[in-house]
């Protein structure tokens, strides 16, 4: 799905960690004592800038609550929900290969998290993985990449991008590539963040879900804004609010976000799915879940 410009530097990040080039050092971790009023006081993220001693007591105090969307069968769960909201499917190993441009302005759409030609982070991966890759077939596109980054435009890409997008999804590297991505920009620290606000798994996954589409920036039309719009309407649990209530706040937030742009227009993965899973009481997203995208119907079974 589409999103504003990602920071390219985490994503060479991720990859570099994941090629195991010594390229780059851990990803940022949290803070704890960055409360929810912290982040609503800088819309940004809460955990940059904790020193060691606080990202020790961090993973001691995550390591210390329930699993959540972090425990193997919730994290399949995880990535069949992105799915349905991203390529319409419950097969997300199917997407690794995908690659279309929807005429919404932000050129191809690839990938299990969608990266977009005109949104940074396609260009951002695809130079990080073909750097320790000359020899894939993308390497060849990335001055074209270049070129396009901030436009919907084709130009340089067509004829045989796309081509060699699903070529390279047959590379086990480049799937791999892209799982890391997906674990290390968006799923861990949506997770992380969720767990210090006090939510259950499905406001895990709504942090998780906003992050991917909108970016995990500051921007108030990013993710960290998101949620400083939601902090300003209701307390998170960790602040004693009530948790039904925030998550309905940042539903809303992410909502109006999502209308306010123009290739968002439709909101079927917070209304017609998010939004039942929290009207349903399932805090937990307790399986069997059923739920619509798209007008069509998916269902994950217990």
């Amino acid at each position: 799905m589409t999103r504003v410009v990602l920071f390219g530097a985490p994503i060479a990040i991720a990859v570099s960690l994941l090629l195991n080039t010594g390229g780059g050092p851990e990803l940022p971790t949290a803070s704890p004592r960055a409360t929810a009023s912290a982040a609503a006081d800088t819309g940004a993220d809460p955990f940059t800038g904790a020193d060691d001693e606080e990202r020790r007591e961090l993973d001691a105090r995550v390591a210390a609550m329930p699993p959540g969307l972090a425990a193997p069968k919730m994290r399949e769960v995880t990535w069949k929900l992105l799915a349905s909201a991203e390529g319409s499917t419950l097969d997300w190993r199917s997407q690794y290969g995908t690659i279309e441009d929807s005429d919404d302005g932000t050129g191809y759409n690839a990938g299990i998290v969608g990266f977009c030609s005109g949104t940074h982070d396609m260009l951002a991966f695809v130079e990080s993985f073909t750097g320790d890759h000359p020899d894939s077939p993308l390497a060849p596109f990335v001055p074209a990449l270049r070129k396009v980054d901030g436009t919907a435009s084709h130009e340089g890409l067509d004829p045989g991008f796309t081509a060699a997008w699903k070529k390279s999804a047959e590379d086990p590297a480049f799937r791999a590539a892209q799982d890391l991505v997906r674990l290390k920009q968006y799923f861990e620290p949506a997770v992380r963040l969720a767990k210090l606000d006090g939510l259950g798994a499905l406001g895990q996954y709504m942090y998780f879900d906003a992050m991917v589409l909108q970016g995990p920036g500051a921007g108030t039309d990013e993710f960290y804004g998101i949620r400083k719009a939601a902090v300003a309407e209701a307390d998170t649990v960790e602040e004693g609010g009530d948790e039904t209530a925030y998550l309905d706040a940042f539903l809303e937030a992410a909502r109006a976000v999502m209308k306010s742009k123009k290739n968002q227009q439709d909101t079927s993965r917070l209304d017609t799915a998010q939004r039942v899973f929290l009207e349903d009481g399932n805090l937990a997203l307790e399986l069997p879940l059923t739920w619509k995208m798209y007008g069509d119907t998916f269902r994950i079974p217990s």
